[in-house]
């Protein structure tokens, strides 16, 4: 959100420590493994977490400890930088959205080829700045960059993704596309920068005073009780944002961030639709947009928090809430060295262990498991039940997999022990 009706975020640290020296340092290796997957869009690249170098602007180096970037299609880089507070994790999870934002969704209107927004972006030097702890705690560097804040950032897999803790709500996808909206496909009125799609900030804009018209887009200027949201909605309409708050709560709903929520709306009240299925039914122009430009699953490697310990599930299951988020992933990685589990959807799913023993299980779909080293550092074999043995980074169980992949080849499902 621009900004925060109240400030509802308590303050709390998943602090993993700092990265080694040198310009440009190596991630663990399942990490890099699994960032290097192909995804649909091949144009952009990323660069690993860094510590910000002498080289930087001082302003950068006075405020912030690490670095990433993806680097556009035209060479330009989209920075990120991180305070002390922000974990590895968190940045590459808002490094990953980044990339899903502009990864190309084809057959879509305006998602198709997004070359040009991510071109633009780098031209407009597109800027995400992650800071410690929550909005309205210190005053932001003074950067011509978009905020995201430490106690908003969430990591699948983590407490508060699993507890789907609104107290730390998810503003990770709302928070990196305003930076895509602002700086690459680019708003229309007053005091803004040219975008490489007008036509679809041109639909957008229709959606949005369709919304407010009948009064159930965020903050109706008219009939809305709250104070809160009336001074919102006018601060955001002097600023040229409802376009992009729009969208943003659109999307959130979209990708069920509110699912779980114990009241049957979005953004905390402020928009009508709560679930993917609500938008269709409630705001059909906001449901367009949806396939004019964005993937109807995240298709980014999602890395789940080290800390996690359970049964992690992308299928959706109304017993297990956090599975509104879980059931639009389609790849996924266990991180850390705790025994977890992992399962898949119906979808064709890239999933990959951590050193703990994990049963790993694709159910329907082709369903591909990764892993980070050479196949000779593991033992596969076939279980009397029909699963598949892995020693080599723990014992994993995979069930109902295709594939087995390693950094040096593959191994069909059907070709073990044959």
């Amino acid at each position: 959100m621009r900004q925060a009706i109240t400030n509802l975020f308590g303050f709390s640290l998943l602090g993993m420590g700092m990265v080694g020296c040198g310009e440009i340092v190596k991630e663990e290796i399942r990490t890099v493994a699994v960032e290097t997957t192909p995804v649909a869009n091949t144009t952009l690249s990323i660069t690993a977490i860094a510590p910000i170098p002498d080289k930087f602007p001082r302003q950068v180096r006075h405020h912030f400890n690490r670095y990433t970037q993806v680097i556009a299609p035209n060479g330009k880089p989209l920075n990120i930088y991180a305070q002390a507070n922000i974990s590895d994790h968190q940045i590459i999870q808002a490094r990953n959205t980044l990339s899903f934002w502009l990864t190309n969704v084809p057959s879509t209107q305006f998602g198709s080829d997004k070359t040009a927004v991510a071109n633009k972006m780098g031209d407009n030097q597109a800027t995400l700045m992650l800071l410690n702890g929550s909005d309205g705690d210190t005053q932001p560097p003074p950067l011509n960059a978009q905020p995201l804040y430490e106690n908003e950032l969430v990591v699948p897999g983590s407490a508060w993704y699993i507890n789907n803790d609104f107290q730390h709500r998810d503003a990770t996808f709302e928070e990196i596309l305003h930076l895509v909206h602002d700086t690459g496909i680019g708003v229309d009125g007053r005091n803004t920068r040219p975008g490489a799609l007008p036509d679809f900030q041109a639909e957008i804009r229709a959606a949005t005073d369709n919304a407010i018209a009948n009064n159930f887009q965020i903050w109706p200027m008219v009939a809305n009780t709250k104070e809160g949201s009336k001074q919102w909605y006018e601060e955001l309409a002097r600023e040229n944002s409802l376009t992009q708050e729009y969208l943003a709560a659109v999307i959130d709903s979209y990708y069920g961030l509110w699912g779980a929520f114990d009241k049957d709306v979005g953004m905390w009240g402020e928009y009508i639709a709560k679930t993917r299925s609500d938008i269709k039914i409630k705001d059909p122009m906001g449901f367009a947009l949806m396939g004019q430009f964005f993937s109807p699953y995240l298709t980014y490697n999602a890395q789940l928090d080290p800390a996690f310990n359970g049964n992690f599930t992308m299928t959706f299951d109304a017993s297990t809430p956090y599975t509104h988020k879980s059931q639009y992933l389609l790849h996924a990685t266990l991180t850390g060295s705790n025994n977890a589990n992992l399962r898949g959807n119906d979808q064709d799913n890239q999933l990959g262990g951590n050193t703990g023993d994990n049963v790993i299980d694709g159910l329907a779909g082709y369903d591909v498991v990764l892993y980070p080293r050479r196949k000779n550092k593991y033992t596969v074999s076939n279980n009397p039940d029909g699963t598949i043995k892995v020693v080599g980074d723990g014992t994993d169980t995979l069930v109902n997999i295709e594939e087995i992949k390693f950094i040096d080849g593959n191994i069909l499902g059907s070709g073990i022990d044959s």
